[in-house]
């Protein structure tokens, strides 16, 4: 194998848009380039080092043991390169920075998106190009550094920090609160449920209601849908806490009991971002400004409690 400073390195881009996309064609047309080239590169790569990167089985490709342990490298590599050009463009003044961050929808319509213009008056050189998916992203591969995942990890290649928890509350719009605050849990039960049929059990049984519970009127795979609902008027839902926030201090939705479902801490919500953007000065200026927002709403849900 050469020593690095005569290895071809544009070889290297060749491999990491096959082993991102597993087929040769997908990858050429990614780096504007003929099959056959990205072929002869990759072909050439496996020369230089002695051993095979891939197996082929057909048209595609599958990472073997070497080329999964090169895939980690060579990802950390241009994590850092996009990194330093962009402290570098940043440092000549020549570029604004962008993020892109993937989240998840109902962390999206019902957090984030109110406080976008916050964070655009306080960091204007700071754009944010977000994405909403309920899919995992891998995001070195989709071109990402920042994401948010629920759970505790670890995920390999990632740093996660832990962004909030919030447990599940019983709210309503106002017309129909007004009728249930006080009610006990069985007149409760008789009302239109909306959300999680287990979480709903949980709840009750909490509040020592030993009966079945009905099913929900209607559940939603997105917790921005659950509250839209409730808003409504559709019937009494069972949300996490921070995502009727909001709601709940303009008064578009009412909290009707002080119990909740309190989840561990493997449905907590973290922010993602790859190790070798650790000190990235953005991902840190906006993973700061998220822990505030979630720490300023949180105590004007305290003082409105008290107030209440």
């Amino acid at each position: 194998m050469n020593s690095l400073d005569r290895f071809p390195l544009h070889y290297l881009a060749a491999f990491r848009a096959a082993a991102q996309t597993e087929n040769l064609r997908a990858a050429a047309e990614s780096l504007h380039l003929t099959h056959s080239a990205v072929s002869q590169q990759i072909r050439g790569l496996e020369a230089q080092l002695g051993f095979e990167l891939f197996t082929r089985q057909g048209r595609r490709l599958a990472l073997n043991p070497a080329g999964q342990a090169l895939q980690k490298a060579v990802a950390r590599v241009f994590a850092e390169l996009q990194a330093g050009l962009l402290a570098a463009a940043q440092a000549h003044g020549s570029a604004a920075r962008t993020l892109r961050i993937t989240v998840l929808p109902s962390f999206a319509q019902r957090w984030l998106m109110p406080r976008l213009p916050r964070w655009q008056a306080l960091q204007p050189c700071i754009a944010l190009d977000l994405h909403s998916s309920q899919q995992l992203v891998d995001l070195e591969r989709e071109g990402f550094q920042l994401g948010l995942r629920i759970g505790r990890g670890p995920w390999p290649g990632l740093v996660s920090e832990p962004l909030f928890h919030s447990p599940h509350v019983v709210v309503a719009a106002p017309p129909l609160a007004r009728r249930l605050v006080g009610l006990a849990p069985a007149q409760l039960a008789q009302q239109p449920l909306l959300g999680d049929a287990d979480l709903w059990r949980r709840w009750f049984a909490q509040a020592g209601y030993g009966e079945p519970v009905p099913p929900p009127v209607a559940s939603f795979n997105d917790a921005a849908l659950l509250g839209q609902a409730a808003e409504h008027g559709m019937g009494v839902a069972l949300t996490r806490e921070l995502f009727a926030a909001d709601a709940l201090l303009d008064g578009r939705l009412v909290r009707i009991s002080q119990q909740a479902i309190d989840e561990d801490a493997t449905r907590d919500y973290q922010v993602v971002y790859p190790e070798a953007l650790r000190d990235d000065a953005a991902i840190r200026t906006f993973c700061d400004w998220m822990h505030a927002e979630i720490a300023t709403l949180q105590q004007q849900l305290r003082a409105a409690a008290s107030a209440g």
